[in-house]
């Protein structure tokens, strides 16, 4: 009896926990830019999160996928732009659950890399990308949910 009792224990433990670390962080959602141009999907990997460009409103330049052509480094130039992981390394600050703090943007239409912090809002996500360490050397960008259908 006492086996069974342990047994038990463990199993919901182990379903409690797996649970628990299976939910998905709320800005784990697919995202449009500013512009509506492009969906982003952004996805946690470990303690950190990232973003990726999963569609293009335009993925084609001369019939061709879009290239990551502005990038300064000459072998990234030919990467595709559609699939590019544009955030990096962001994490959710211990003070403020809707406040994610010390990653990097990347904007393929310059080819530069900037710092960044980010707001959750609900339906939005107020991207912050600046220079220098100085949020005030920057500019702000807005993503929108996407449409339920578009939702993993």
């Amino acid at each position: 009896m006492r086996t069974i009792k342990i047994a038990i224990s463990i199993f919901l433990f182990i379903a409690l926990t797996t649970s628990v670390s299976a939910q998905k962080d709320q800005v784990c959602k697919i995202w449009y830019n500013q512009e509506k141009t492009s969906r982003l999907e952004v996805y946690q990997t470990g303690k950190t999160f990232e973003a990726k460009i999963i569609w293009l409103s335009e993925p084609n330049e001369n019939g061709k996928p879009k290239l990551d052509k502005e990038n300064p480094d000459d072998k990234l130039k030919s990467r595709p732009v559609l699939g590019l992981v544009v955030l990096h390394d962001i994490y959710k600050t211990a003070k403020d659950p809707n406040y994610y703090d010390g990653g990097h943007i990347y904007d393929p239409k310059n080819g530069k890399t900037y710092d960044c912090h980010m707001t959750y809002k609900g339906n939005t996500i107020e991207l912050r990308g600046y220079v220098l360490g100085m949020s005030f050397l920057g500019r702000t960008s807005v993503w929108t949910l996407a449409e339920p259908q578009f939702q993993k």
